[in-house]
């Protein structure tokens, strides 16, 4: 339907994209109007003043026209270094954004020898990762994981080997080769600045929490009867008991703002984006998210958070589950889980060969649940201990392997989206073509009628 709208004279031969491009290109063509109207036009005109008023808001449309665009081509390469590196890190967030990236020599500690590697270099980290020489899937995988936080480059010099820098983590130390030294000293220069920038952000973000970490959070109450018992000590009326109570305050104060800095657990420094300051409503120590994942039944029937040494003094009561009941609890989610993809409970399901990371074939349980028809699930064996890996459907496009490609199974059929390929072999024809006609429809999101003559084999 659209190929026969765009061959209408009336589109002028232009495709579906150009016209949906003309909205937006006529923002900017509308401000350079007005901006050489407004040079043309008299000072004392009656026009001048809505003219100049036009054009303000009109580049403040174009000014948050080009953020987004710019936003979404960040997102957009985000999202193809994350194909790239076959969806093994979780880096398509809007907070990351990819600064550099490029071949270098990794320097061999035992023999010196060069090895060939990549660099991803992030606002937040740096991925050391190492080419794949399969065409297909992944093309990199991530060796080591470094952050910006403590994060050192430096340049080093060795004999017989030219254009080479270091780069220093928490827990690693690389040394690395460049190609020529105009490309050694940018890698260096690129990194450190980087590494500034983060420092500055971080510094920023410590001023903002602790200029209103007095609003944000609630002080708990052990903190408040403190208080409350200094200033009503025998004698606080006098000038030197007032002035002990003075001194007491502050010191206790720039102790609770010391604690509050950091994570009672890990002694992680807080940050209000991937860092969250939480309390422990036992003890009110401040503790991130990661270290309160403890969360007993209050008496209100609420889950509030509490440290995990809060969470094992805690009696066992209905109220207050233990860590028995939660493993109990977990257990019986998993079972619940296994049910929902049983036979019984898919619209579709079977045995099919998987072939995992381009390289090995493995048998799967492979099921779509009545409950949701649009996710197809991948389930090994009983033993392996692996949760089932969801596939949302929508989007992606089934059909038979191209003439290029040869495997040493039968009856092969793939599901390809953007650049992820994933390849699947029934046991014969006919089973073969009901996945392939039943993906398909929910590929499409066609939810109604998708297993109507499609039995369980």
């Amino acid at each position: 339907l659209v190929f026969s709208l765009q061959k209408q004279e009336v589109c002028g031969n232009l495709t579906l994209q150009h016209h949906m491009l003309e909205p937006v290109q006529r923002i900017p063509r509308y401000e350079l109007l007005l901006k050489d109207y407004l040079k043309k036009l008299p000072e004392e005109s009656p026009d001048r003043k809505d003219a100049e008023k036009s054009l303000e808001l009109i580049s403040t449309a174009a000014n948050h026209s080009n953020a987004a665009i710019r936003k979404m081509e960040k997102m957009h390469k985000l999202l193809e270094v994350y194909e790239r590196l076959g969806g093994e890190e979780d880096i398509v967030n809007p907070a990351n954004e990819l600064i550099k990236e490029g071949h270098i020599q990794k320097l061999s500690a035992k023999n010196g020898t060069a090895q060939d590697r990549y660099l991803f270099l992030f606002n937040s980290m740096v991925l050391y990762c190492v080419p794949k020489l399969r065409l297909i899937g992944q093309k990199f995988s991530v060796r080591e994981k470094m952050d910006i936080a403590g994060l050192q480059v430096q340049e080093i010099a060795k004999q017989n080997v030219a254009h080479t820098f270091s780069i220093t983590g928490k827990k690693r130390s690389l040394e690395l080769q460049a190609r020529t030294e105009e490309e050694k000293r940018e890698w260096i220069q690129v990194i450190q600045a980087t590494i500034e920038k983060h420092k500055q952000n971080s510094e920023t973000f410590r001023a903002f929490n602790s200029s209103f970490s007095q609003e944000e959070e609630h002080l708990p109450d052990s903190s408040i009867a403190s208080t409350s018992s200094v200033e009503s000590m025998p004698g606080a009326d006098g000038g030197g008991a007032l002035g002990g109570s003075d001194s007491c305050r502050k010191s206790s104060k720039s102790k609770r703002d010391k604690e509050k800095q950091a994570c009672k657990s890990c002694s992680e420094s807080f940050n209000s984006i991937t860092k969250r300051r939480h309390h422990c409503k036992q003890c009110g120590a401040a503790i991130c998210a990661k270290c309160s994942e403890f969360k007993p039944l209050a008496d209100n029937s609420r889950h509030n958070r509490v440290c995990k040494e809060c969470f094992l003094q805690l009696p066992a009561s209905p109220c207050s589950p233990g860590v028995e009941a939660v493993g109990e609890q977990k257990k019986r989610q998993a079972a619940e889980k296994q049910s929902i993809l049983a036979a019984e409970n898919s619209l579709f399901s079977s045995y099919l060969q998987f072939l995992d990371k381009g390289k090995t074939w493995y048998k799967m349980w492979v099921t779509i649940p009545k409950t949701e028809p649009l996710v197809l699930y991948l389930q090994g064996s009983s033993q392996d201990g692996r949760s089932p890996r969801p596939i949302p459907l929508p989007g992606y496009e089934v059909s038979l392997p191209g003439s290029g490609e040869k495997f040493e199974v039968k009856h092969v059929f793939k599901l390809c989206q953007s650049q992820q390929t994933l390849y699947f072999s029934a046991e014969d024809e006919e089973l073969q073509m009901k996945w392939m006609e039943i993906l398909t429809k929910a590929a499409k999101g066609e939810t109604e009628d998708t297993a109507e003559g499609l039995g369980n084999p």
